[in-house]
């Protein structure tokens, strides 16, 4: 039997999709389901691993039931390729499968205080040396840590062999394989905080200094690897897992960055640039990390990435939380309705500030109220604060390396077009967005059909169509220097 499709599980922070793909790499249907979030404290961010799950499933068995109702079949599709919310843990019973607790985000900054402890220890240098990032709770390590601690039975149970320590790829794998592969790829290990970016291990130092039993975590394969194969209960046929990388790594790839010094941006529930440095990774003075953006046949790329905590959650605060919207498309109308914003700055720091700040502690403002200002003012203060963030971390990354040029975007909160323009603009770059933007999926894919045989080497990839738009500054250099002087403002009140 022929194989002519790729399967992309695009599990994110709060929605699980699945896109089916075919050789050429165009996009034939896909599904989306949210989840809900749950915040138990302040500054606290959980999922319901189960939730997770159950949405992803059901996502991809939507493209499947397309496939059949247009005369193709399971068995056609060439492989599966899973991309991931980062950092966000999950401990779990490997006996029955159940979670001990609720999957801890990679928001969330429960563990803030206890990594301010390993800061006064002196111990920044060590972890930056090894894995390449800040001591930060956005990261695994302290989450697993924290859930041992905190759970009655955990630390027993990990040391004695029974749970399982996984991102959310690892947990996806291991239910898809009908848990028999507990496995992660190279680009969500560097993410822990306790992998050895270098070495290409877990470090053995860094997980005696946190006391969390080896035994827990999953082996690590390459990006484009062989995960095992899904269970046929689930789909109708056993297909191979093939691919498996974080979300921005896998956007990276799926923008066809693959020559060192290209630039990505993804406006996502977060914000993430990242940039391919190569064959070596780059130690940032400028508060970027340094990860790895895959690994293919045993050959390590590295990036330099700068991370937004809050990016297009913002628009979805907007809806859920003040209502004052009711879809993330009407925002660009909304926000052109008016001149300007009105004095009126959104520092959207629900959770802490990322790059280049790293301030645990920074929570959110909105500041320049009047008494004329309105709704419009705030939607489109808090579209702005999108730009203004990305400009943040494209500065940092740009006194790391030198200037940069256009910068790909892609990601929902892409598709708004007053967004782009006023990141071009207050950038003074362009921007280059795909007219599929759906880049975390299609870099996936092309993971997966890689190793799959689909395609052959990244040179059969960059020969695939892109069409793109094209967003070019016209914002006067005065007015750019004002507005930005008033974001730096408002973020230094939120300190």
């Amino acid at each position: 039997m022929k194989h002519h499709y790729i399967l992309s599980l695009d599990q994110g922070t709060t929605s699980s999709r699945a896109v089916l793909f075919d050789r050429q790499g165009k996009k034939l249907f896909s599904s989306q389901y949210e989840f809900p979030q749950i915040f138990p404290k302040s500054g606290w961010v959980e999922h319901n691993p189960e939730e997770i799950l159950q949405t992803q499933l059901q996502a991809a068995r939507d493209c499947i039931q397309w496939l059949e109702a247009n005369g193709g079949t399971a068995g056609e599709i060439a492989s599966v390729g899973i991309a991931n919310q980062r950092e966000t843990t999950i401990l779990w019973n490997r006996y029955t499968g159940k979670p001990v607790y609720p999957a801890i985000v990679w928001q969330c900054r429960r563990t803030a205080d206890f990594c301010e402890s390993l800061k006064k220890q002196n111990l920044t240098a060590l972890f930056r040396e090894k894995t390449g990032l800040l001591i930060d709770a956005y990261f695994s390590a302290t989450k697993i840590k924290w859930i041992l601690d905190h759970v009655p039975d955990a630390r027993k149970q990990a040391e004695n062999g029974e749970l399982l320590f996984g991102t959310v790829d690892s947990w996806l794998i291991w239910n898809l394989t009908g848990r028999k592969v507990h496995a992660t790829d190279v680009t969500n290990a560097s993410r822990t905080m306790l992998f050895h970016i270098h070495d290409l291990k877990w470090d053995a130092e860094i997980l005696d200094l946190l006391n969390i039993p080896e035994q827990i975590l999953p082996e690590v394969r390459n990006s484009s690897d062989n995960f095992g194969r899904t269970e046929k209960s689930l789909f109708g046929a056993e297909i191979p897992i093939c691919g498996c990388t974080g979300d921005q790594q896998a956007a990276l790839f799926g923008q066809r960055c693959f020559q060192k010094g290209d630039v990505k941006n993804t406006y996502g529930t977060g914000g993430f640039l990242l940039m391919n440095t190569g064959s070596k990774g780059i130690s940032s003075q400028h508060g970027l990390l340094t990860t790895i953006a895959w690994g293919i046949e045993n050959q390590i790329c590295y990036a330099l990435e700068g991370s937004v905590f809050v990016s297009g959650a913002v628009i979805k605060w907007l809806r859920d939380e003040l209502g004052i919207i009711q879809t993330a498309g009407e925002t660009a109308e909304i926000a052109q309705s008016i001149p300007d914003n009105g004095g009126v700055y959104f520092v959207p720091a629900f959770v802490g500030l990322g790059t280049p700040y790293w301030n645990s502690q920074a929570r959110g403002l909105l500041c320049g109220l009047t008494r004329g200002t309105g709704k419009a003012h705030i939607i489109r203060a808090a579209l702005e604060a999108v730009a203004y963030q990305t400009a943040d971390v494209i500065r940092a990354m740009e006194q790391d390396t030198g200037s940069l040029g256009r910068i790909k975007a892609d990601g929902g909160a892409s598709q708004n077009d007053f967004l782009m323009q006023f990141q071009a603009d207050i950038l003074d770059k362009n921007i280059i967005r795909p007219d599929n933007v759906e880049s975390t999926a299609l870099g996936a894919a092309f993971f997966a059909g890689l190793h799959s045989g689909m395609w052959q080497n990244p040179a059969d990839l960059e020969q695939m169509p892109q069409a793109f738009t094209e967003f070019v500054p016209a914002m006067p250099a005065e007015q750019r220097t004002q507005l930005l002087s008033g974001w730096k403002t408002a973020v230094n009140r939120t300190f």
